[in-house]
């Protein structure tokens, strides 16, 4: 099955006191490129990685990540 994964990171991290990606990949155990990678899209995060991330907004998964199948 064909899809893409976007995410609101961007945005989350704003909303977070205006967190710098690399407080978050810090907090997450990857680095701020990674994190750049995930919000524009170039990169999937590991299902790991994706739960870390968003346990860091203190969301579900599905608040931060979404999944559009084509």
């Amino acid at each position: 099955m064909k899809g893409s994964l976007s995410n609101n990171i961007r945005l989350l991290r704003f909303l977070q006191s205006e967190m710098t990606q690399a407080e978050l990949g810090q907090r997450v155990g990857v680095t701020r490129q990674t994190i750049a990678a995930i919000e524009a899209g170039k990169y999937s995060p590991s299902l790991e990685v994706a739960f870390r991330i968003a346990g860091e907004f203190k969301l579900p998964l599905e608040q931060v990540f979404q999944w559009q199948a084509e």
